[in-house]
This record gives structure tokens, C-alpha cells and sequence, in this order.
């Protein structure tokens, strides 16, 4: 239990771990409260119950009161169910309401997009205003008022909106803050103008002051705009996203703004997953004591791509999505150097055709020098994290990243570009005095992301204590939620105090 306050939170997602996930947003809503709850505060999550879970196998069941609930969204009456399970972690159990509406959630097993055709589903507006409008039916009808409302990307980006209009004069919500966190701002939940009406705003929120950015409705803006707070998942990128067109995405005058207002907390890992010293995915389990164990991994990887592992021959790795913005470019471009010098390079990821098309051509042509899996297998990841010597990622942006933090954790010495949660997670390292737990380069191009590969590799090959010395440092890091957790209450007291 930690000492002071003890804070009710409620916390507003769009997916969650183990029930629906469809990116790192499911996983920080299980991980994230879970922590919160064993430091003694009292979370209770809101989510929709989509298609795809398993109601029985979570035992989700009815509660009376949050049974046929009736709102309109537009001219449409709709009727919805709050129903009620636990998220059964480790330690803890987080209740968890699932927000229950056949039309909208339960006929569809896909969360946002159409899986035939790949196009957002048309009524994303209707799903997501009632959504956020479930919240305000849940706290009244349970007779439960949190202290704040955790909210998460465009999804749940009307909640602050609502608490600050229409909710504004309700007793009940009075003392209610919010924190909005920004897990990808790319998706931002755009819509026509003339959906307005469906949210049931006061009409001065119909403006660009308001939630309209460039003549549209968009939700993430609202969350901006609105919100007491806003956080998002690495301190840099929190700056990035205020300094840079690129980063910003159009929304970057909001951010600025709302500078003062704005912090940067890093995700965490799960260490029960990702952690060496218990991962059963991996032939064999180390840590630095037994650090020679690592090189059972290297050797499983490289009979799982029919080549022959070799100590004087660094195994560089890579886990990704691939396109541009991972820095795929930045590959294609180096690739017929990377071919010439003395490596293995594996590469596992699924995205976009064309790069499915060039790394697939890419293997057959050096076979002995690349092996890919386009695709996603799990057990691979491990692998690979824990085989490679060396994991490259060189994202042109990257809001948190996991897979370098998972690669410090294993010694698998990262080379990153300075960008997001890669700045802020990976250390250039410095022969003078022994600091530093990877390779960094600035520049987002080519050749100096070859010149730090280069640099990794000579180190490598010629001189094993330093590169032993890299390693350490890197194994020493600690990237658990208790960590980041900490911090989310930090912001929460700073918001209720």
C-alpha cells in the first residue's frame, strides 16, 4: 500500500488485456490498473463488450441496475447494458464493466474497421459518443463517484467535453477530473460536421474553437481541448509532439497551448513476460551471472533460419511493423551495405506489400546473410529478442516502444534512432567513463544509422568486455509498471490536491 490518499479512478478504454486487444492500448489498460490497485487505490474500468469475448469464459454477468439502460444519440433511441467481471491479475482483481449493445458492439468482431474491407466502420461516431456517455450513466446509476476519469485516446476523447458542459452544473460530477492519455495520435476520430447533433453538445462546442479542427468533428482534439490533463507515453515525445509539424500531426497549436499541461511518463513492461531470467519461450533462462546461457538462444535462432550461429558473427535483429515510420526506407536504402559486412540479419514483421515484396526477394538473394518471417509469431519474438546480439530500430517517430526496452532486459544491445521513448530508454554508450546502454544516431537517414551498425559491429567483433560492459548496463534497467505507475499517481494527486 502506498502512503497518502487513497484515490478512486475510473478508467475510460476502447480494448484491454486479455479481453480485446488490437495494440499497445490493451495492454497499458490491464497493466496500468492492476498497479494502480495493489498500491491500495480503487480502479474500476469501462470498456465495450465486442463480438469477440468470451462472456463465459470471463463470467461476465448482469447487474440489475445497469441493466436496459436508454439514451439518444441523434434521433436514435439506444438501449445498452453496463455488465460486470473482474481483470484477474497476479496480485489484484479490477472490476471491469463492459458496455453491452448488440447493434453496435456484439453483431461485429472487429473493434474499428470492417475486417473485409479494411474501412473504419461508418457509425464509429455513434459507438464512441455512447462510449463516453455510458461513463456519466454508470457513476449515476451506481452511485460511485471516482475522483478522476482516466481517459484514453480518440475513443473516450468526448468524456472531458461532456464533464465540461453538460455535466458542468451536475453535483454528482462537480469534484470529477480528468487525465486524457495520447497512445497514438494518428488516430484522432474524424467525422463530418453534420454528425454534431448525434453528441447532444451544446451548440457552442460546434466551432474551431470547440471540437471542430479543420471544418470536422474530432474527437481526439475534444480530449485535448477538455481534459485537466495530458499525458502521454515518453517525456520526448511529450516535447516532440508540441515542436514539430511531423510529429504533431496537425494538432500541434492545441499541444503547445496546452503545453504546461502536458507530461511524458514512459509505458512499462510486463517483467513476468519479458524478462530472461523466467521466460519460457526461450531454450534456455539467464541473467548476466550465467550470460553464456544467451548464446543457447542464438544458436536455436539460428537453426530455426538454417544458418550457422557464430561468435565472432553478431546476429542483428529486428521486430516490427513495416513501414516508413519504423524506418523501413531507412533499411531498404542501406540494405546492399548491410550485405557486405560480416553480420546475420533477421527480421520478423508484417505491413506494408511492398516491403512484404522487398524482403521477401531480399532473402532468397542472400540467403546467408538475411533470413525474414513476414508475419507476427509470438514465440519467435522471444527468440529473437534473446538470440540476436544486436536489435535495430530505427522508427522515424516513436511515442514509447517496447521491443528496445525488451532488448535491454535480454543484452540484446539496441541501436536506435534519438526519437520518443527510444530517447529516453536508450543511453549512447561512452567509452571514457563506461555509461550508456546502446548506439544512438540523430540524423534520420541512412548512412548514419549504417555508421552506428558499423560502430556496434567493430565493437562487437573486437572487444568482448566492452560490449560485456554494454550489456550490463543495459540489464540493469528498470522498465516495470511500478515504475511508471508511481508516476500516474504523482499526476493524479497533482490534479486532485
Amino acid at each position: 500500500m502506498s502512503s497518502g490518499k487513497k484515490l478512486k479512478i475510473l478508467f475510460a478504454t476502447s480494448e484491454v488485456v486479455p479481453f480485446i486487444k488490437t495494440g499497445g492500448l490493451a495492454d497499458v489498460s490491464s497493466a496500468l490498473p492492476q498497479k494502480l490497485q495493489e498500491m491500495g487505490h480503487i480502479v474500476r474500468i469501462i470498456v465495450p463488450k465486442y463480438g469477440a469475448i468470451d462472456e463465459r469464459k470471463f463470467k461476465i454477468h448482469e447487474v440489475v441496475r445497469l441493466k436496459d439502460l436508454k439514451i439518444n444519440i441523434g434521433n436514435k433511441e439506444v438501449v445498452f447494458s453496463l455488465r460486470s467481471s473482474f481483470l484477474i491479475g497476479p496480485k489484484t482483481r479490477v472490476q471491469i464493466y463492459f458496455l453491452d449493445n448488440p447493434e453496435y458492439y456484439g453483431s461485429r468482431h472487429s473493434l474499428y474497421a470492417d475486417p473485409i474491407t479494411g474501412e473504419d466502420y461508418p457509425d464509429n461516431d455513434e459507438r464512441f459518443i455512447l462510449l463516453s456517455r455510458a461513463v456519466f450513466e454508470l457513476i449515476t446509476k451506481l452511485g460511485w463517484t471516482p475522483d478522476i476519469i482516466h481517459c484514453n485516446d480518440w475513443q473516450t476523447g468526448l468524456i472531458p467535453a461532456y464533464l465540461k458542459s453538460t455535466y458542468k452544473n451536475d453535483p454528482t460530477f462537480k469534484s470529477i477530473k480528468t487525465i486524457f492519455t495520447i497512445h497514438n495520435l494518428s488516430f484522432q476520430g474524424i467525422f463530418p460536421k453534420a454528425n454534431f447533433a448525434k453528441t447532444d453538445l451544446p451548440k457552442e462546442l460546434e466551432s474551431e474553437k470547440g471540437i471542430l479542427h479543420k471544418g470536422k468533428i474530432n474527437f481526439l482534439k475534444s480530449g485535448l481541448l477538455y481534459s485537466d490533463m495530458i499525458n502521454t507515453v515518453s517525456e520526448t515525445y511529450a516535447k516532440e509532439i508540441c515542436q514539430h509539424k511531423d510529429y504533431g500531426l496537425g494538432l500541434e497549436a492545441i499541444l503547445l497551448k496546452r503545453k504546461k499541461d502536458l507530461y511524458g511518463i514512459i509505458n512499462g513492461i510486463d517483467d513476468t513476460i519479458w524478462n530472461p531470467e523466467v521466460d519460457t519461450k526461450i531454450p534456455h533462462k539467464f541473467s548476466m551471472k550465467n550470460i553464456e546461457m544467451k548464446k543457447e538462444s542464438k544458436k536455436a535462432l539460428a537453426n530455426n533460419f538454417h544458418f550457422t550461429a557464430k561468435d565472432d558473427v553478431p546476429v542483428i535483429g529486428m521486430i516490427s511493423r513495416l513501414y516508413d515510420n519504423k524506418g523501413m526506407d531507412l533499411i531498404e536504402k542501406a540494405f546492399p551495405s548491410l550485405m557486405k559486412m560480416n553480420i546475420h540479419f533477421i527480421l520478423l514483421g508484417t505491413g506494408d506489400k511492398k516491403y512484404h515484396k522487398f524482403f521477401t526477394t531480399m532473402a532468397s538473394k542472400y540467403h546467408n546473410k538475411f533470413s525474414c518471417y513476414i508475419g507476427f509469431d509470438d514465440e519467435l519474438a522471444h527468440l529473437i529478442e534473446a538470440g540476436s546480439d544486436i536489435f535495430l530500430m530505427p522508427s522515424k517517430y516513436e511515442p514509447c516502444g517496447l521491443n528496445q526496452m525488451y532488448s535491454l532486459m535480454y543484452g540484446t544491445i539496441p541501436i536506435v534512432r534519438h526519437t520518443g521513448g527510444l530517447a529516453d530508454t536508450v543511453q549512447a554508450y561512452n567509452p571514457k567513463n563506461k555509461t550508456g546502454n546502446g548506439f544512438v544516431f540523430k540524423k534520420y537517414s541512412a548512412s548514419e544509422m549504417l555508421k552506428e551498425i558499423r560502430n556496434a559491429v567493430k565493437i562487437f567483433t573486437k572487444d568482448q568486455d566492452k560490449w560485456h560492459n554494454i550489456m550490463s548496463n543495459g540489464m540493469k534497467s528498470n522498465f516495470t509498471w511500478m515504475n511508471s505507475s508511481k508516476k500516474y499517481v504523482d499526476l493524479y494527486k497533482k490534479l486532485t490536491d
